[in-house]
């Protein structure tokens, strides 16, 4: 009886190891085919690494250009409102230069810089 158990271990243990082996053999397989997969993979993504590096250089480059245009631009709608407010400015004088009664007018619409009529002086109690 002894003989028999020590039969059923020995197969038992022979079954083990060979279940251990083709896990072994199949593991290995499966790492060799990840490890090609992972090659095939990085072959192909070089170029697409190497665009986008470009790419991201071209966008940086844009960007500055862009951030140095719209500053130009503010510069330039900055002198042009400049510009136009002196202008403005010197029709409004050349204007009041030519028709003086525009100022009286403004005088008289602008009861702040009013002067009072006579009539009023004498309605004043005071």
């Amino acid at each position: 009886m002894t003989e028999v158990f020590l039969g059923i271990i020995a197969v038992s243990v022979l079954v083990m190891a060979s279940i251990q082996v083709a896990a072994i053999v199949f593991a290995a397989r499966a790492a060799r085919r990840v490890g090609e997969a992972m090659a095939r993979l990085e072959e192909e993504m070089r170029p697409i690494v190497a665009n986008l590096r470009i790419v991201s250089a071209d966008a940086v480059r844009i960007s500055s250009a862009a951030a140095a245009q719209a500053e130009q631009v503010e510069q330039v709608l900055t002198r042009l409102r400049e510009r136009l407010d002196a202008l403005m400015q010197a029709v409004q004088d050349a204007i009041l230069r030519i028709f003086p009664w525009t100022a009286w007018w403004r005088r008289r619409a602008d009861p702040r810089k009013r002067q009072p009529t006579e009539e009023e002086d004498a309605l004043f109690i005071g």
